[in-house]
């Protein structure tokens, strides 16, 4: 059984890709969701850290839908710019969290940012900008 930390449940939406990444968790707060994954074995490289592209898939993920489900009708979003900045690590059996800023959801384009987070210290920045499907 894996630790999550009160107020996290199983992600509300998923798909086969992220299925196999997870299990992804998340948390509604007044900001929007907040993102958590538990760094298991698969998700470490050879040094015992956790792949950057973990990371990345996990950027992509909190700002794709903090931006798509910020207001009452969720917004068909598709990534059009990810941007990771790594400053720090986490290794295995670390729980990683996601907090997210939504700058902006148009008409044709959407931005936000987020930070990554073990315990107190941030390891990671990622800024996406998503273009709105049309429906």
């Amino acid at each position: 059984m894996i630790d999550i930390p009160n107020g996290f449940e199983p992600i509300f939406r998923s798909s086969p890709f992220v299925d196999l990444l997870g299990p992804i968790y998340n948390k509604k707060t007044v900001d929007g969701l907040t993102i958590g994954l538990r760094a298991e074995k698969k998700h470490c490289n050879a040094r015992g850290q956790v792949h950057g592209g973990v990371l990345s898939t996990l950027a992509d993920i909190a700002l794709g839908y903090n931006a798509a489900f910020s207001d009452d009708v969720p917004v068909p979003l598709v990534t059009a710019s990810l941007n990771i900045d790594y400053a720090g690590s986490a290794k295995l059996g670390d729980w990683i969290y996601i907090d997210t800023d939504v700058h902006k959801v148009g008409r044709k384009m959407a931005f936000a940012n987020c930070y990554f987070w073990v315990e107190k210290k941030r390891i990671a920045r990622a800024s996406g900008v998503f273009a709105v499907m049309s429906t």
